[in-house]
């Protein structure tokens, strides 16, 4: 009645169990094959970041173009990082806005340009507009490596609030949507900050003005393609629009990138500017390089991106350079019109 049949079952049983040894196994193959396929996942991943940020500069690119042909040059830098657009002053020297919020129409955002449309100037209801206009986020301004497009804090406010948007009660709520590209400015370093102090002080100054009155600089020996109240023309690209950069990816320090802290990255994208909305290439000062910790590489392109940074050039191509590229052509991209031959294998 209890032969060998029962002891085989018993027997089969234990044959079908996995030991310890043999778990431990298992586990330890799964691990290594994510280890594996882990770095290819963030590798695509990646990818298709770069290719977005990519595609950012080429709207970006074909905006300012647009804006070239309708208006004769392109985007103006703006007055400075004390104001911010105003859609009430056109798109040439009488702009406070700087160089993206004059592309704003050319990239399906023209609602948000004419946001303060029908408010009298200086009014608390155009303020209070103006406030809402640089709130808003605008994801082709992002590059999706660095950050999502938010709006972001400032923790540190020590720059003065700009003249024409009302202002924040406080740090807390001090906040606004800021970008991670920067239109060229040229080879030369040549600043610009705050700008006028009112109105009155703006329309007091003139063009060609050299003393810098009424918090204005003299901008003559500029070389780039956006400046403090600038109007560039396509037929001053003399050194061909293939060969010059137009708009580009800038570089930040990653732990700055949420607080404002960083002093190329604490004002509002659709404001005027000085480092924030322009960088430059002048070789030494402002070389190109990989965001990292605990540098602060203000006025210089670079990215988040371990391969190289994205540039657009001014014949609306976009270009990922790498962060080794030689530094003469990397300066000499920068400027319009030096007349140099630039090698087109070099970048």
């Amino acid at each position: 009645m209890y032969g060998g049949n029962h002891q085989s079952s018993i027997r089969n049983q234990k044959s079908a169990a996995f030991t310890l040894v043999e778990l431990l196994v298992v586990i330890t193959i799964i691990g290594i094959l994510i280890a594996l396929l882990l770095p290819a996942v963030q590798a695509a991943r990646e990818a298709a970041r770069m290719l977005q940020c990519q595609n950012n500069l080429k709207q970006i690119s074909l905006a300012a173009l647009d804006h070239e042909h309708i208006h004769g040059w392109l985007p103006t830098g703006g007055w400075g990082y004390g104001w911010i657009g105003d859609p009430s002053c056109g798109f040439g020297t009488d702009q406070p806005g700087g160089f993206f919020y004059n592309c704003l129409p050319y990239m399906e955002q023209e609602a948000l340009h004419d946001l303060q449309l029908g408010a009298t100037r200086a009014s608390p209801a155009q303020m209070q507009k103006a406030l809402q206009m640089v709130q808003t986020s605008l994801s082709m301004l992002s590059c999706p490596t660095r950050r999502n497009a938010i709006v972001f804090p400032l923790v540190i406010l020590n720059f003065g609030w700009p003249v024409n948007c009302a202002p924040a009660p406080n740090v807390q709520s001090a906040c606004w949507f800021r970008q991670d590209y920067a239109a060229n400015a040229g080879s030369v370093y040549v600043p610009w900050a705050f700008g006028p102090g009112s109105w009155a002080d703006a329309a007091a100054w003139k063009p060609g003005d050299p003393s810098g009155a009424h918090g204005f600089y003299d901008m003559s020996s500029t070389n780039g393609i956006s400046a403090q109240r600038s109007k560039v023309k396509m037929a001053e690209i003399t050194d061909g629009t293939s060969y010059t950069y137009l708009v580009g990816e800038k570089s930040l320090c990653p732990d700055s990138y949420f607080d404002g802290s960083d002093g190329g990255d604490n004002n509002a994208a659709l404001g005027g500017d000085d480092f924030d909305l322009n960088r430059w290439t002048m070789i030494g000062m402002f070389p190109p390089g990989i965001d990292t910790p605990g540098l602060h590489a203000t006025g210089s392109f670079g990215s988040a991106h371990p391969s190289g940074f994205n540039m657009a050039l001014c014949d609306g191509s976009v270009q990922k350079m790498n962060y080794s590229i030689d530094p003469e052509t990397h300066y000499r991209l920068g400027n319009r019109k030096d007349g140099l031959t630039i090698d087109g294998k070099k970048f």
